[in-house]
């Protein structure tokens, strides 16, 4: 039962390091997405993170090589990563910074979904009145008013991006259950996207200012220790309660926002996030619910079934 609790709270703490990490990767990938291609930012800073994966394996501490013992679920994992990043691209060229958050936050719904269907890991009732409590709070963030073609075709790209990193995440969960090996999916997805995007380079690659490839070293290091830290919570926490704490993210979304792009949201934007993030604290406690010994009746220690 301690044991229980202690990887559901150490895999909290992981989630919150990531939201932090995973916002600053992608405030540079805002500041980037309208001078370069996608496929430029990411076939540089993809060949980054698998120099990365290559000298982490070096560290005595890890030494675990990059075999997989679900090669078709980390196939999957990696395509999912592929379409999700160059989605999550273009959602950051065409939407407000804070507003992607709409979408990431439809994801405890779809990982809720995902868990069952995929995973086999059945969403507590108490636990679908938090995701529903969640989307409502989405609702608040939505736009207001007559959105322009460049934001619907923005909010049509970013429902894509979300719905391709549930399911990326959803694998990385599945593989977690029978490897221990976070490196590999960090390394594999990355190579795939790194090659994906080579691909396509010589059709949109333009000179790069060394700031610029500062900033996509930054972005490369900072995406290699977020993925590092989701793959271990993700192997911790059942994927629908990792999500809603991801939301958390929104916090630093709304600073990054307002401080580096001058992008203020509304009140409303704020409400809902707050919804959000409050379901999702509590779907993170739900995680402990089952193992829990509850008290009933005149101090009876009993378990919930």
């Amino acid at each position: 039962m301690g044991g229980t609790r202690n990887q559901a709270l150490g895999g909290a703490l992981l989630v919150v390091a990531y939201t932090g990490l995973i916002a600053s990767a992608d405030g540079i990938t805002k500041l980037l997405a309208g001078q370069y291609a996608a496929a430029q930012l990411y076939a540089l800073s993809g060949a980054m993170v698998v120099g990365f994966c290559l000298l982490a394996d070096r560290l005595p501490a890890q030494r675990g090589g990059f075999r997989t013992r679900c090669p078709r679920a980390m196939t999957l994992r990696s395509v999912a990563t592929l379409v999700a990043a160059v989605c999550f691209f273009y959602a950051f060229r065409l939407l407000p910074f804070a507003e992607v958050f709409v979408f990431i936050g439809l994801m405890p719904l779809l990982a809720g979904a995902m868990s069952g269907l995929v995973l086999k890991e059945p969403v507590r009732p108490a636990a679908w009145i938090a995701l529903a409590a969640g989307f409502c709070g989405v609702l608040f963030l939505l736009p207001h008013g007559n959105a322009d073609a460049h934001a619907s075709w923005g909010h049509f790209v970013a429902f894509g991006a979300v719905l391709s990193g549930t399911f990326s995440m959803t694998m990385a969960r599945f593989i977690g259950r029978y490897e221990s090996n976070a490196l590999a999916q960090v390394f594999y997805p990355n190579l795939t996207l790194c090659g994906a995007m080579l691909l396509a380079l010589p059709f949109v690659w333009v000179p790069m200012p060394l700031a610029d490839v500062g900033w996509a070293a930054a972005y490369a290091f900072l995406l290699f220790g977020a993925r590092w830290l989701l793959v271990v919570a993700l192997r911790l926490m059942a994927s629908y309660a990792v999500t809603p704490l991801m939301n958390l993210q929104f916090i630093w979304m709304a600073v990054i926002g307002s401080v580096f792009f001058g992008e203020f949201p509304p009140a409303t934007t704020y409400i809902g996030g707050a919804i959000v993030i409050a379901s999702g604290l509590y779907l993170v406690w739900d995680q402990f619910a089952p193992a829990l010994p509850r008290l009933r009746g005149q101090g009876r220690l009993q378990t919930d079934p």
